[in-house]
């Protein structure tokens, strides 16, 4: 499988948005696959945690 390199990546998400979207629209739409890109990465990676781990953080949070 070939890596897309960043510009190609940018290139396409830019490319895949209709010509009358707005500046805040596409980089709305750069800021989410780079989002996802990071879940994946993390996931490859190791870096999760189980749901009820993050069940746990949240309630802990609302005390």
């Amino acid at each position: 499988m070939q890596t897309q390199t960043v510009k190609e990546k940018i290139t396409k998400v830019v490319l895949s948005q209709p010509d009358d979207a707005s500046y805040d629209e596409i980089m709305r739409e750069l800021a989410f696959e780079r989002m996802v890109d990071r879940g994946l990465e993390d996931v490859r990676t190791g870096r999760v945690i189980s749901n009820d781990d993050m069940a746990s953080r949240i309630r802990s949070w609302q005390e």
